[in-house]
């Protein structure tokens, strides 16, 4: 089943340096424990490295390959199937080569490129187009108990053992996302058991303590040097408070580093935009190294924010999605985080209505699938983004 393997590839991705060093460490301690303790970290990570970059290579390699590769036919047409369509085109090594698309009338938005997928039929038809195109694997935009002839086509393929899921399931897998306008709020209850999280809730907690502590203690030398730079490089205080709202509905009040200049906001509430003109020389390479989120960890520190989840947003900001998007609310299940899989995954900014529609979808997929593993992933790539200096 490709959508396992896709799947697992993602746990792996997450999960596999703690296994490898695992590995590794109980493999070679007889004989690198009489090297010094540097050159064996270095050994592994070195190893780990090759390894792990071998694993990427081979796997996208048999993915593409066309004989375990799942033929695919997609069923109805929608905005959701238009964007499932572009991922599987661009990126091959998902495993999935789209065969077919079936609609039981003709649709005018299917870009020119996929004119030559389209096939009118009936639904009851779907074995004879599944047999005629070797396909292996049926995603739905349309639910098989709407459309009684859709089920009994499905039924007839019984035989042929294909895969069939519905189209938010595929769309989380193969994106990172869930697909907000194609859920309801039973997803929710079936989704979000909180019970099954208590233990990860527990362990996040402690880490984010220790994480913060150590943290605040290791930047402490720089923390004069950045007040001292913001000061020298325009008016204002240092620090920037503003009231965001946390786990639940509840307001706290984030700081962090000034990064734009006084009175930003003297006109009312404003969202932040690519190159913001309001933004300080200063405050580009504080927000693009994220030295501007140190005085964040104080927040972590009191509980309330984690390191990783969904990012604060203004109360104002918050009112006003919630009447533009459903489930908007929903974000707030969990404590709001310095990175998150959104800010790692998705648009730099939320300034619109559709990026703050996509973060939300990353936000929820987070909320769900929320791990050690994930959480590992996650800072990682936020470590990469610091170190590369792509911060927004």
């Amino acid at each position: 089943d490709m959508l396992f393997l896709v799947a697992t590839n993602r746990n792996l991705s997450y999960n596999q340096t703690a296994s490898l060093a695992t590995g590794m460490f109980y493999l070679g301690y007889g004989r690198l424990f009489t090297i010094k303790p540097q050159r064996v970290l270095l050994i592994y990570l070195v190893v780990a490295g090759v390894l792990l970059y071998l694993w990427r290579a081979l796997f996208r390699r048999l993915a593409k390959s066309s004989r375990i590769s799942n033929g695919l036919i997609l069923v109805g047409w929608n905005s959701l199937a238009a964007e499932i369509a572009k991922v599987l085109v661009s990126k091959p090594e998902l495993g999935f080569s789209l065969k077919a698309i079936v609609v039981d009338a003709p649709v005018a938005d299917v870009p020119a490129a996929l004119h030559g997928l389209v096939t009118i039929r009936g639904f009851d038809q779907i074995k004879a187009v599944c047999v005629e195109h070797g396909a292996n694997t049926v995603v739905s935009v349309i639910h098989p108990r709407e459309n009684p002839s859709l089920l009994r086509g499905l039924f007839d393929c019984l035989s042929l053992k294909i895969n069939f899921t519905n189209i938010a399931n595929f769309y989380e897998n193969v994106t990172g996302k869930i697909p907000v306008t194609a859920i309801e709020q039973i997803w929710f209850l079936e989704n979000l058991t909180e019970r099954r999280k208590r233990l990860y809730d527990v362990a996040k907690r402690l880490f984010d303590i220790v994480f913060a502590v150590c943290l605040l203690i290791l930047t402490l030398p720089l923390i004069p040097i950045v007040a001292l730079f913001i000061k020298l490089d325009s008016e204002g205080p240092v620090l920037f408070r503003q009231v965001r709202t946390g786990r639940d509905g509840k307001s706290f009040t984030a700081i962090k580093f000034r990064t734009m200049i006084q009175n930003a906001e003297q006109n009312g509430p404003q969202w932040a935009v690519k190159n913001d003109t309001r933004v300080t020389k200063l405050g580009r390479l504080l927000r693009k190294t994220r030295i501007d989120e140190i005085p964040q960890l104080i927040n972590v520190f009191r509980g309330e924010m984690s390191l990783i989840g969904p990012r604060p947003e203004r109360p104002e900001f918050v009112e006003q999605l919630q009447s533009q998007m459903p489930f908007y609310k929903e974000r707030l299940l969990i404590k709001p985080g310095l990175t998150g899989w959104a800010q790692v995954a998705g648009p730099a900014y939320g300034g619109s209505k559709e990026e703050s529609l996509e973060k939300l979808q990353y936000d929820l997929y987070y909320i769900k699938n929320r791990s050690i593993g994930l959480d590992i992933s996650i800072m990682l790539r936020t470590i990469r983004t610091v170190l590369s200096r792509q911060g927004q």
